[in-house]
Parts: structure tokens; sequence; C-alpha cells
């Protein structure tokens, strides 16, 4: 029998300690804890080391699974970081935040009887090491080759895009508008998924393979494209500026006093700290507190409220939990959280008081009909089935915008019906003559890890037009 097919007998997943509920819900410390090395050989040791590994396929940054597992079995933890990086350059953020369960494990062999290798806890375990132990090895770099790339955003798809064009000699500056560096991974995830520290430390990687880094800088603002390839001499940019215009529900009440959007209530507890008693840019830090939602970021926010001292944390969610699209881990983290799930509803009002300050969201019960657009059951609303959820603070979680400033100041790139910056799948190449864009400013808002896939794919096409020229 081929050993591929012996999946029956081999060890069960060994799952990642972490937090208890009734602990994490009062601090914003990481919920798991990551693995022993112990618990990394365990889980390591289960790997077929297939001759044809379907797992690399699943992972859009190509990472060599089989390889760098080999290497913790074989007890060289650096090497195995170092084999990581070898085609991803933020892989401690990758292992916390990456779907692997619909990517990489969900082509694994093992998989198909039973529980996939833990890629994603093995990932992190790598860069935690390396991080923790040393020593950090920085990759040879190809000499200097006279070209100079400009990246717009400090996200993952610019990071990407710029580590895979600084390791190739490249003259690479990276612009972020904001005043820290990381885009999403700082703004948009918690503390508790998503340490900054963790960040920090990887764009410190790239800041020491020779990236540079203009912050507080806003392109179309400071300067615009035009402007920087013309005056300041880049041969090429990169957009990566992803998602960060807020999408409300437009419905009435939405302009009352406690009423965020997920985009700026994270962003102030992410980034401005609004957790500290003193901070400039507090939060209303509600009692009841409903998000409207069903994804990561619905999750995000309603965990954050918990932290942040809600009393009662609500999801309302106008499809199932089947329909979800947040990760399963999260759900259940949530649930375990105690937040509070309701489904099959939507809101259809925000109720005030005299003050102008929330008090209250009106719903209506929906029931599923036929599919829509996205393959899932469409809700339909159920006539006369309105009713209130008192709370004091509400989110809205549904969705973010491509970010419009760059396309409003590049007259001559095409843009889509959606505000996306249209651009190759397979090349990252826009309308405008050495100009690539990538993640969430192309497909709208997606994943960490295909906003770095579509930064490896720009950052190929930049080398083969630049290096013609």
């Amino acid at each position: 029998m081929n050993p591929e097919q012996k999946t029956t007998a081999r060890p069960k997943h060994i799952n990642m300690r972490e937090q208890a509920p009734e602990d994490r819900i009062h601090n914003f410390k990481e919920v798991p804890f990551g693995y022993s090395e112990e618990e990394a050989m365990g889980e390591a040791k289960r790997c077929l080391q297939c001759k044809k590994p379907l797992c690399v396929t699943g992972c859009p940054v190509n990472v060599k699974i089989p390889e760098f597992v080999k290497l913790i079995v074989d007890g060289d933890y650096s090497a195995a970081a170092r084999k990581i990086k070898e085609t991803n350059a933020l892989p401690a953020i990758c292992g916390r935040v990456c779907p692997q369960e619909t990517q990489c494990e969900e082509k694994c062999i093992l998989g198909k009887k039973g529980d996939p290798i833990a890629v994603g806890n093995l990932e992190r375990f790598c860069a935690d090491w390396e991080r923790e132990h040393g020593p950090l090895v920085i990759p040879e770099l190809k000499p200097n080759n006279g070209k100079k790339v400009g990246i717009i955003g400090s996200g993952p798809a610019g990071l990407t895009t710029a580590g895979e064009l600084v390791k190739e000699g490249f003259d690479v500056t990276v612009f972020e508008a904001l005043h820290e560096a990381g885009g999403v991974l700082v703004y948009g995830i918690p503390e508790f998924r998503l340490p900054k520290d963790i960040v920090k430390k990887e764009i410190d990687y790239l800041l020491k393979l020779g990236v540079k880094l203009e912050k507080n800088f806003i392109v179309g603002k400071t300067a615009t494209i035009d402007e920087l390839m013309s005056e300041e001499g880049f041969d090429a940019m990169f957009v990566g500026s992803g998602a960060g215009l807020p999408v409300f529900m437009n419905i009435p009440g939405e302009n009352s006093i406690g009423v965020y959007s997920a985009n700026e209530y994270l962003t102030r507890s992410n980034l401005m700290k609004a957790f500290v008693n003193d901070a400039d840019t507090p939060l209303i830090k509600g009692k009841r507190v409903v998000t409207v939602g069903g994804g990561n970021v619905a999750m995000d926010s309603a965990r954050t409220a918990l932290r942040l001292g809600a009393e009662k944390s609500m999801i309302v969610y106008r499809r199932t939990e089947a329909e979800m699209p947040a990760r399963k881990a999260e759900i259940h983290h949530a649930r375990q959280e105690g937040i509070d799930f309701h489904m099959l509803c939507a809101p259809v009002a925000v109720i005030a008081d005299e003050r102008g300050f929330v008090r209250a969201a009106r719903c209506l019960r929906m029931e599923l009909g036929e599919p829509d657009a996205s393959g899932r059951r469409r809700p339909v609303p159920v006539k006369g089935s309105e009713f209130d959820i008192d709370c004091d603070v509400v989110i809205i979680a549904i969705g973010n915008n491509p970010n419009p400033l760059v396309p409003q100041t590049t007259p001559d790139i095409a843009v889509s019906k959606h505000g996306t910056i249209t651009a190759g799948e397979a090349d990252g190449r826009t309308s405008k003559k050495f100009v690539y864009a990538g993640g969430d400013i192309v497909t709208g808002a997606a994943t960490v890890i295909q906003a770095m896939g579509a930064g490896k794919v720009a950052a190929k096409s930049i080398i083969e037009d630049l290096i013609k020229v």
C-alpha cells in the first residue's frame, strides 16, 4: 500500500494550549500560547512527506511545507524558519492569521481521513523560535541593480512586494500613510490575535534587508504617483493601499452617538490604544454592544468589546452560522468567551435617546431563500417580526470598500465599477505603464495571505519589466 494512503493509524493533531476564556476576556494578551519544542516535534512527525505535496499547491505564496516540517523533525528550527522565509517574508503573521484550514491544510492527505497537519501552528512555532532564540540570518542579497521602486501601503501586499524586490537588488521605499507601519496588521487585527510586537519585528526584518520606510506619507496628498515617478526618480510603483473605506447599512439612526464602523472601532483600540484610560482617541466602552456582521472583523470587534468592559457583547447576522465567512476558530473562540449570536436577523434602524445616544438596535427576523451571487442562500425578511435589542454601542462590520485616494489622483489608471484598481491576476500589471497593484485595492477585502500572494506576483512582473529596460 502507498504510504500516503495509510492515514487511519496516524497520531491525532496536537492542539495549541491557550488562555482560559474566563481569563482572556479581561486582557488583550494573545489567546494561544504556541507550541513547545516537544509539541512541535510531535506534530511535525505526523507529516507523510508526500512525493507530490498538495499542501504547497494550496498555499498562495508556495511555502515549501514538507521541507520546513522535515527540518523541525530534525530539530533544526533555525533552518526551518529560513526555509519558510525563502517564499514567505511574514511567517509569524501568517502562522497566526491565515486561514490554513481552507488552503494548505485543506489539501493535506492526512485530512482525508483524519486531522491534517497543523501547518499554521508549525509555521508560527518556527518564526517564534527564531525570534526568541536567534540568530536572525540575513539571506544573501543580489547587488544593487540601480532600479528604484516605490510601494504604496505597508500592509501584507506591500510588505511582501518590498521583501521580494529588495532581495533582487532593487532600491525599495515603502510609503505608509499612518504613523505606524503594518496596515491592516496593526490597525485591523486585535492584539489578542496578532501581537503588535510580532508585526514590528517582521517589519524590522525587512528593514534589515534594506527596505526603506516613509511613514506619515499619503500618496495622493503628500505626492502623487506621477510626481514620485517623474520628480523623485521611481522606476516603478506598486499600489497596495488596501480596502479602508467602511461600508455602512444606510438605515435610520446610523449617525447616532455610539455607532462605529468596525474600521474606526478597531483602529482606535488597536492602533490608538483606546483601552488606555487617558487615550487621545477614546471609545465609548458600552455595557451592551451589538456588532453587525459575520466575518472575522465582526468577531474581532465583538471580542474587543468584551475586553473593553462590555457586560454583554452580541453578534447580529442575517444568515446562519453555516454561511458565516469568519474562520471556524474565531467563531469558536467568540462562543467560548460568552458572546451572544443572534442569527437570521438584520438591523433596520438604530434607536437613540433624546440626547442622540444609542439605546437599541431595531432588528427584523430573516429566513433563507434561494442562493444569491455569492452561492449562499439569500436572507429574506419575515414580515411583522421586528424586535429591539437594548444596547449602547453598535459596530457595523459588513465590509470595506477600496481606498479611493490613489485611483482618484492617478487619472490614467483603470478602475472597476466597484472602485478597485484593475490589475492582472497573473501579473499585477495595471493600465499605467510601470504601475502595479495587488491585495484589497484590487480584489476588495480579502485575506492577508491572498494579499501576500498578489504581492509576490506583482514583484515577479516588476523584476521582469525593469530588468529588461
